[in-house]
């Protein structure tokens, strides 16, 4: 997860920066808010620096961070953002720093396209300052990047169910070296990681002169709308939208009362690249920081990298799944 920052101090670095009214935001993880089905609806799916790379966590919520109390009936209903060409605001744009890491920001569009680990924020940040000085909407599609034009329109896609959303780059974060963009709450549950805070995702940018033909494509592939708690199994689809639900395989190498040791162990099994390509995130919930490896593909691939963990560092290591 993320070391628990002094929230003055958070806006203190995030205003000398750039001069929003939003504290440097620590990446959430989330709940139960309602709970969306595992079944995938699109097939298809952008952040530049490695600020945040292809590891880190799902789980529980930040601190004080997580669903709103009273989320809307319909959140698979919420449409996608609609690309389109905007003008860049210049002082968004300028160089900043934020936890002590110097960011240069796009100044124009430019083919960007990276796979990495996503996370969300939710009502901690519903309702204030976004780094562009719009008003952060949990419900809406958006997201907060560390270089990304503000604004600008990424297609972010969860390869684990092959769903993908479009969502309008408004905001600046998350300053965490393990994870490349933040998303709104109802990005991430139309994703299906909302329940599990964070998962690996592909961002790729949309070029705004080209916008229109993301328009028109969504158009064609956005499945009906379904209630806050869709059924698993949904009651009716057509051919194109028929996918079967996917389980995702996570391998807990530990867990902790201390979340710098479960960053210590993190860092260790990333050093060591034990398990390639996965998120390696610490998940508080039950008063302990739970570090998970994963998705896997298959339980295969997950029992394999748990054999490795035990193998080399001697340590216990289950296979969890959701």
């Amino acid at each position: 997860m993320k070391k628990q920052f002094c929230l003055t101090a958070f806006c203190c670095v995030y205003l000398a920066a750039c001069g929003g009214g939003k504290a440097v935001k620590p990446s959430p993880t989330p709940p139960a808010a309602p709970v969306p089905s595992t079944a995938t609806s699109k097939p298809a799916a952008a952040n530049p620096q490695t600020a945040p790379t292809t590891s880190t966590k799902p789980g529980g919520y930040y601190l004080d961070d997580g669903p709103g109390d009273n989320p809307p009936q319909d959140i698979d209903g919420i449409p996608n953002a609609i690309p389109k060409k905007e003008p860049l605001l210049e002082r968004a744009n300028k160089p900043y720093k934020a936890l002590g890491a110097v960011y240069t920001p796009m100044t124009s569009y430019q083919p960007y396209k990276e796979t990495g680990v996503a996370s969300w924020y939710g009502k901690r940040y519903h309702g204030k300052n976004t780094s562009s000085g719009e008003i952060y909407d949990m419900y809406s599609m958006t997201a907060a990047h560390t270089t990304l034009p503000l604004p600008s329109y990424v297609k972010v896609t969860n390869p684990a169910n092959g769903r993908w959303v479009i969502v309008r780059v408004n905001d600046r974060g998350p300053f965490k070296s393990s994870r490349i963009i933040d998303l709104s709450y109802a990005a991430a549950y139309k994703l299906r990681f909302s329940s599990v805070g964070s998962t690996l995702v592909e961002v790729e940018a949309i070029d705004p002169n080209n916008a229109a033909n993301y328009a028109a494509n969504d158009a064609q592939t956005t499945t009906a709308p379904t209630s806050a708690n869709p059924p698993t199994t949904p009651a009716s689809t057509t051919a194109t939208e028929v996918s079967p639900a996917i389980v995702q395989y996570f391998v807990q190498a530990g867990a902790f009362k201390s979340e710098v040791n479960a960053e210590a162990l993190s860092k260790k099994i990333q050093s060591m690249e034990i398990a390639q390509n996965v998120g390696i995130n610490s998940v508080y919930n039950g008063d302990l920081y739970r570090l998970k490896l994963g998705p896997f593909d298959s339980r295969q691939v997950a029992d394999e990298a748990a054999a490795n963990i035990r193998k080399q560092l001697n340590i216990s290591a289950i296979i969890v799944n959701q």
